[in-house]
């Protein structure tokens, strides 16, 4: 499934996210997957642990606000991309994009049932961080091919979708072909 969603379109990224596993399960799944999303070319992000994710070869990590600092994650991937989740807050992306964060992550955008998320993200805040800086911002949260539109429009320049791809009813390929086309001009 995982080759199948590589080939349907441009992928920024593929983000390994396995909460409350062992470091062992981690590693044996990220020595599986990492190599088939960089042959394709896409950034291999490890969520919450850039120990990890240095040790790894990640292309980078993604920290929530619990998680390692942002300073904390540089440090540890001085080369590599360090994204930040700024749930709702203006002010945790205005310092993590002062800070040097590669983006900001905002939302939940809609219902999911990926996690239980900490904040209801306003479309709002989108259209202001796109007029406000030129630091990448990346929508999360119950986004599907039909809800997508709107945070495109508001200015979202990467969406973070799980469900809206491993779910959709024609599979993963058609399901980044269809987000794809989404930003096309």
């Amino acid at each position: 499934m995982l080759k199948d969603a590589l080939k349907g379109g441009d992928v920024a990224s593929f983000q390994l996210r396995l909460k409350h596993v062992s470091d062992d399960e981690i590693r044996r799944a990220a020595d599986m997957l990492r190599p088939i999303v960089q042959a394709a070319g896409v950034a291999f992000i490890l969520n919450d642990r850039p120990d990890l994710a240095a040790e790894l070869g990640c292309d980078g990590v993604h920290v929530g606000q619990e998680d390692a600092s942002y300073a904390e994650a540089r440090a540890t991937l001085p080369d590599g991309i360090v994204g930040v989740t700024c749930h709702d807050s203006r002010h945790l992306a205005m310092e993590a994009g002062e800070a040097g964060a590669d983006y900001v992550a905002f939302g939940a955008f809609f219902a999911t049932q990926t996690k239980q998320p900490k904040s209801q993200a306003d479309i709002e805040l989108l259209r202001w961080w796109s007029e406000t800086t030129i630091v990448p911002c990346v929508a999360i949260g119950g986004i599907t091919v039909a809800n997508a539109p709107a945070l495109i429009e508001a200015g979202a320049d990467f969406l973070a979708v799980a469900s809206g791809v491993w779910e959709h009813e024609d599979g993963p390929e058609a399901a980044v072909r269809a987000f794809n086309a989404l930003f096309a001009p």
